[in-house]
């Protein structure tokens, strides 16, 4: 059965915003080495997430894992992105799809967070 990960960012009307969503996608592919490794978003940039789920079909998928590219808990990630996965089950009846978790809390961002006010600090001399 052929698996595709979609990754389900917010979307922004910032080009660099959304395209660094892109280059994430990018990195998770090379990372766990699964062909189909898209990304979409849920406003103010395309694809949107029917589209997502549309272009892993179309190349084939069976089953999507969708994966909230979220740092909290909030309305989309508990419900605008089910929501988005149940209106895509009536296009595609025999797809299976499941969410995984948002990001959360979790010791390697903060591990990214120290490291940028390292750099931070550093940049301005405030050491």
């Amino acid at each position: 059965m052929k698996t595709a990960i979609l990754i389900m960012a917010h979307g922004s009307r910032i080009a660099e915003a959304n395209a660094a969503a892109g280059e994430v996608a990018a990195l998770v592919r090379a990372m766990i080495g699964l062909e189909i490794v898209e990304v979409a978003f849920r406003e103010l940039h395309e694809p949107n997430i029917q589209q997502g789920i549309d272009a892993c079909v179309a190349r084939g998928a069976q089953r999507i894992l969708l994966m909230p590219y979220f740092l909290f808990m909030g309305a989309h990630v508990q419900h605008d992105l089910p929501e988005e996965i149940l209106e895509a089950q009536k296009r595609h009846p025999g797809l299976l799809m499941e969410m995984g978790g948002h990001l959360g809390v979790h010791r390697k961002l903060a591990e990214i967070e120290a490291e940028r006010i390292e750099e931070a600090l550093e940049r301005l001399d405030w050491r």
